[in-house]
Formats: C-alpha cells, sequence, structure tokens
C-alpha cells in the first residue's frame, strides 16, 4: 500500500474547492482522473517534474472512490486529512453542528489501540 500517495491525494483535494466537489459529486471519475494526472505530479515543484511508477492499489482506488473512511484508516491513511476532507464534502448535509463529525468518530470507534500505523 502507498500510504504516501492516498494522503497525497487527501492532502491536495482538500486544498483546491473545485476538487472537494469533483470527489463529492464523481467520486470514481475523480480518483480515476487523479490517478493518471497528478499522482505523479512532484508537489511544490515545476510542472516538468514527474515520477511515472505511483499507482494505487485496487484496494485503495476503491476506498477513495466509495469515500470510505474507516477502510481508508484502516489502510493507514492519515485520519486528519480524511476527517478534513470529508468534514468539507459532508459537514453540509447535516443540520445539527458537528453532527458529521461525531458520525466520523462513531465509525471509527471499533478501533482500539495500537491503531493502523500512518507513516508514509
Amino acid at each position: 500500500m502507498s500510504r504516501y500517495l492516498v494522503d497525497k491525494f487527501l492532502y491536495t483535494v482538500d486544498r483546491d474547492p473545485e476538487l472537494v466537489e469533483r470527489y463529492r459529486t464523481d467520486p470514481h471519475g475523480t480518483v480515476a482522473w487523479w490517478e493518471a494526472e497528478r499522482a505523479n505530479a512532484v508537489l511544490n515543484c515545476h510542472t516538468g517534474e514527474a515520477s511515472t511508477w505511483l499507482r494505487f492499489t485496487d484496494e485503495e482506488r476503491d476506498a477513495l472512490a466509495s469515500h470510505d473512511h474507516v477502510r481508508l484508516f484502516a489502510l493507514g491513511a492519515h485520519p486528519f486529512l480524511t476527517l478534513t476532507l470529508f468534514i468539507a464534502m459532508f459537514e453540509r448535509d447535516h443540520v445539527e453542528p458537528m453532527a458529521y463529525q461525531k458520525q466520523y468518530g462513531l465509525r471509527l470507534a471499533h478501533f482500539s489501540l495500537p491503531y493502523p500505523d500512518i507513516a508514509t
């Protein structure tokens, strides 16, 4: 698994409001597009710098495309990155303040220490 690539996806999408909306409405298409077009770009570098070998595993791709933060956590994605991005996408669907954040936490409640390794 490439925790780095999953975290890079979450990080870069979260910092672009248009990508946040695209990921919310077309997650499968956004994941496929991002993997093909952005995965190998070197961050904070001119556009000519890129690698050629980075790819999601099938499990990572599916977890991202299904907005499955629980599975992403189990795979080692950084929970802060999933939380901030998913708040931007789904908090608006809840009337009560903090309702999405509470739901997010409840879905992770079955995990116990030691938590999955999130080091990249």
